[in-house]
């Protein structure tokens, strides 16, 4: 049985260069990779090649959880693709297309079972919203 996949999206204006970067970089990554402001990530470790892993903690703001977010990448295609397969088995896969105007981030990804679609929608588009913040406002 194969799991439904969710689509999310935005677009980014800034170049391709200034997304990428800040999409791939650990430092960048901590001050965009949250849901909503009451959690933050501490820490974030990357190396962006096919097997190679990423690993960011997640934390809430006020102590009461925690989780690592982690996976492998499958491809790498510089400018262009990442997908990876996260710790539980779901393929993600993010394409990034320079447009006159900026950069199209599109992330695919496979739903896991314990939340609604919706609400993981909500989630990853959140996150995705605060990558696109970040990066116009550097």
């Amino acid at each position: 049985m194969s799991k439904q996949k969710i689509t999310i999206r935005a677009h980014v204006s800034a170049n391709i260069d200034a997304v990428w970067r800040a999409w791939n970089t650990p430092e960048d990554i901590r001050h965009w990779n949250s849901a909503s402001d009451d959690w933050y990530c501490p820490q974030a470790e990357n190396d962006l090649r096919p097997e190679g892993t990423f690993k960011y903690r997640m934390a809430a703001r006020d102590g009461s959880a925690a989780f690592d977010f982690e996976g492998i990448y499958d491809r790498v295609q510089p400018m262009s693709e990442i997908a990876y397969t996260l710790g539980d088995g779901r393929q993600v896969v993010n394409t990034f297309t320079a447009v006159p105007t900026g950069v199209e981030v599109v992330t695919v990804f496979e739903a896991e079972g314990e939340n609604t679609l919706a609400m993981q929608q909500e989630g990853w588009q959140s996150i995705l919203n605060h990558f696109k913040q970040y990066v116009e406002g550097n």
